[in-house]
């Protein structure tokens, strides 16, 4: 019963902490690409800066999200381990 529970809290923590790297990380390095990046080194326009700091947005969005996936599935393939050797 207690493992299940820091199991639990273990999860909810991990669920936690990508959820807010889901929220902070794109839109912070939307707006850090964008006036850092392609407007202040590269010189781009504000229209193509707001394109190309998109896709940076973007792209960072699938990298969280798949590390969330294979963070998961070597949590859950872990504990399945443990639990079978019980």
């Amino acid at each position: 019963y207690f493992r299940n529970e820091g199991s639990l809290t273990s999860t909810l923590r991990m669920l936690l902490f990508f959820s807010a790297l889901m929220i902070t990380l794109p839109v912070g390095l939307y707006f850090s690409s964008k006036a850092y990046v392609f407007e202040g080194s590269l010189g781009m326009s504000d229209r193509d800066s707001y394109f190309y700091a998109a896709i940076v947005a973007v792209v960072t969005v699938h990298v969280v999200l798949a590390l969330f996936v294979y963070v998961a599935w070597n949590e859950g393939s872990r504990q399945w381990r443990e639990g079978k050797q019980d």
